[in-house]
């Protein structure tokens, strides 16, 4: 499978175990308690399979970054949290980081 495939999958994984934690309510709340072990779980275990084919530098720093910009996103839609002006700087920021690792830089090569 396609290794970018499974980043995606593996960020998306990890954007459902955060979330779930969020829900959670201190592990109090069974079913997004279990959400977040099945999350991070398939998260870690998608991340070893992409490990196999792309450099962990480039791995890694899109798998944080994007993590990041992902779970602002869903604190901005899904639990009215703000992002000031700073902040929408600093994501942007983070996104170009991001294609530059992956189109830009020779990062990506074996």
């Amino acid at each position: 499978m396609n290794p970018y495939a499974l980043l995606a999958a593996a960020i998306a994984s990890e954007l459902v175990a955060t979330v779930s934690l969020k829900l959670s309510d201190g592990f109090s709340n069974p079913l997004p308690s279990v959400g977040v072990v099945v999350g991070y779980g398939a998260a870690f275990v998608l991340l070893s399979l992409v490990l196999e084919e792309l450099p962990v530098g480039l791995v890694y720093a899109t798998w944080a970054a994007l993590g990041i910009v992902g779970i602002a996103a869903v604190g901005v839609v899904a639990f009215g949290e703000r992002v000031d002006p700073a902040g929408v700087a600093g994501i942007a920021c983070i996104l170009l980081g991001v294609v530059l690792l992956n189109v830009v830089s020779g990062m990506s090569a074996h």
